[in-house]
């Protein structure tokens, strides 16, 4: 005769619900999770593998969720992989689990496992949903202005960095870019300090495609290109680029870049005085007209590096 016993489904519509199935004690007929294909995506192999150590660990979704502090139907969906994972999904699992450190934090796409995607990762949920970004670069071409070779020799230059993670991360730079072609894209603002038309990122042509691609982004009816002059001798950008984002409904928010992890601030009074130091920039910068002249001008120079 079967044997009766309780065992969990695995189903994310209900979670993870006890119940009673007929089972055989050898291949017996069990409720079917989804199946997946680890090689599939990041988020396949995470799900895959997420689901194998609960289950050597005889534990059902239900008492993942109690250990880890999430809900059943979130770490089904992480099982799944109709959720992206994220690194704290990951170390609780491996924590309460007892699994070796790195277990499942590793499965983690490259850009999950940078420390700066701790805070990053939140501020993307900002750009996504902004009707405005307004966002000033001393140093290099803003992340949302790059083309794939300049981000690529950006990244790569990182100490102890792997082409694995270098490719992942120039991939989602890239994938950020995608908030233009939305029917209603959000406007940009970019200052960018003319010392950027003059830094040699990779090589000649990967710097002279990336100029070239500014002069294309001002085309753009979203996007607007401002240049700060040197002779403009301005001083408030001078501490680093920031980002600042203003969606309806919403209170703005701005991002702060550094070397070793960058910021989300939402404060009023924090956002306000990083507004100011932008308008004071803002000030010195020249129209996108003459901006686009002076990008033009400096691809007609001859260049005498390589």
């Amino acid at each position: 005769m079967p044997h009766m016993f309780p065992c969990y489904t695995d189903d994310a519509r209900i979670g993870a619900t006890r119940c009673v199935h007929v089972c055989e004690r050898a291949g017996g007929r069990m409720p079917n999770p989804k199946k997946l294909d680890p090689d599939a995506s990041p988020e396949a192999r995470f799900g895959y593998e997420l689901r194998k150590v609960r289950m050597e660990a005889g534990l059902t979704l239900q008492q993942v969720a109690d250990k880890t502090r999430y809900a059943a139907s979130t770490v089904s969906a992480f099982e799944r992989a109709e959720r992206s994972p994220t690194e704290l999904i990951a170390r609780r699992v491996e924590d309460e689990l007892g699994l070796p450190p790195g277990r499942l934090v590793n499965l983690l796409p490259a850009t999950r496992r940078d420390p700066i995607f701790r805070t990053l990762g939140p501020w993307l949920q900002v750009e996504k949903t902004a009707g405005e970004l307004c966002t000033w670069e001393p140093l290099i071409v803003a992340g949302l202005l790059q083309t794939e070779a300049y981000a690529r020799a950006i990244l790569s230059g990182k100490p102890g960095s792997k082409e694995s993670d270098t490719e992942a991360s120039v991939k989602a730079r890239m994938a950020r870019q995608a908030i233009f072609e939305r029917n209603a894209p959000p406007s940009l603002l970019a200052i960018l300090d003319e010392s950027i038309l003059y830094r040699p990122i990779g090589s000649e042509s990967i710097t002279r495609d990336q100029l070239a691609h500014l002069i294309t982004s001002s085309r753009h009816g979203s996007i607007t290109i401002q240049i700060l002059p040197f002779s403009a001798m301005s001083t408030p950008g001078l501490l680093g680029g920031f980002v600042i984002a203003h969606s309806a409904g919403l209170p703005d928010a701005a991002f702060v870049d550094s070397p070793v992890t960058g910021k989300v601030w939402d404060g009023p009074e924090d956002v306000e005085t990083l507004r100011r130091r932008f308008r004071a920039i803002q000030s010195e910068a020249l129209p996108q007209s003459l901006s686009i002249r002076r990008i033009e001008e400096r691809l007609e120079e001859k260049w005498t590096w390589k």
